[in-house]
């Protein structure tokens, strides 16, 4: 039979598959670089509106930089200086072009690099906000789990209820409640400040509640997605099969049900991290935590279009990065996705 020509045909075109399949990884590799190309157009476009929001704030920032009180020749030659009298095309072309170089320029009203000061504020927005996200699927998948199967009792109006509640309060007043319960009636926790980097104990003591301001929020949100997807999933005709095989109800769960779940759940977690990015914004100002929320308030009022560009710029790519990540993610839980 192995000397059959049909076989060693068959065993030809097997093997010619098999070495014209591409690799997972390459696969991969290949769609995340084809998601950056697509991307491009996309952050050329808020790059353009960046440039233009910025413009359109009322305010003269060399004004702003030297003071109501300052001389016309001062502001004039402050104006002249910072590129403010140039055609409004080429103040754009300017941008672009630095951008592109990695330069970010100089604060208009501090005269400090730009780039070191997102430099020394980033990790704290990016460490409030994977926290935040971190805290949202460590408490909302489990209470989603329990939601769904424990549907219509009282677990599961407990935590139907407390994701509305979430849902219902912004993060900052969540931000100043905590403060009134763990830093002044229960001083526990210190009220403002964003902690030593290089000190852990620290850090997380600073991290806590406005970690916990964002990640109560996205709890919510993880938790009426769980319980939701569990419910759609548990109905399907594979689960009944299991259950008429005797597999035990846990292992159809966290195997079969939860797997499949977690698809949607991935999708709302990428889509409401870059709603944690805006609230991480006003949770920084409500702890006074430096960030890139409270520089980039900081720029809005001093009218510093330089540094209100750059960190706007910042917040894009940041956005971009993890929607990328998200679909990325989608084919780790599902082999079944194909990168195309």
């Amino acid at each position: 039979m192995s000397g059959s020509p049909f076989f060693e045909d068959d065993q030809r075109v097997t093997q010619s598959l098999c070495k014209d399949q591409p690799q997972p990884e390459a696969s991969m590799f290949q769609y995340a670089m084809r998601r950056l190309l697509q991307a491009i157009p996309i952050l050329f476009v808020v790059l353009t509106l960046v440039f233009i929001l910025a413009r359109v704030l009322p305010g003269d920032p060399a004004t702003a930089a030297l003071g109501d009180y300052a001389s016309k020749e001062a502001v004039e030659a402050l104006r002249e200086k910072m590129g403010l009298n140039d055609p409004l095309w080429l103040q754009y072309l300017h941008f672009l072009g630095n951008l592109l170089q990695g330069d970010l320029g100089v604060s208009a009203t501090t005269g400090y690099s730009v780039a070191k000061q997102v430099v020394n504020v980033l990790p704290y927005t990016l460490e409030l906000t994977l926290a935040g996200i971190v805290l949202g699927y460590i408490f909302g998948v489990p209470m989603g789990i329990s939601a769904a199967v424990r549907r219509n009792t009282f677990v599961d109006y407990f935590n139907r209820a407390f994701s509305l509640i979430g849902l219902s309060i912004p993060a900052f007043y969540l931000g100043i409640l905590l403060i009134l319960l763990f830093s002044i009636i229960f001083p526990i926790f210190p009220v403002v400040g964003g902690g030593d980097l290089t000190d852990l104990s620290d850090n997380l003591r600073h991290l806590a509640l406005p970690a916990l301001s964002l990640g109560l929020i996205m709890t919510a949100y993880i938790t009426r997605m769980t319980r939701s997807s569990i419910l759609d999933i548990i109905r399907d005709d594979y689960v009944r099969t299991a259950r008429s095989k005797g597999v035990s109800e846990r292992l159809i769960l966290y195997k079969h049900v939860l797997r499949n779940a977690l698809i949607p759940i991935v999708a709302l977690g990428g889509l409401y991290a870059v709603v944690l990015i805006g609230s991480s914004v006003m949770v920084e100002i409500v702890f006074s935590r430096p960030g890139l929320g409270k520089l980039m308030v900081g720029a809005i009022k001093q009218r510093d279009y330089t540094t209100l560009q750059s960190v706007m710029v910042i917040y894009a790519v940041m956005v971009m990065l993890i929607n990328l990540a998200t679909d990325l993610i989608y084919g780790v839980i599902d082999p079944r996705i194909k990168y195309e």
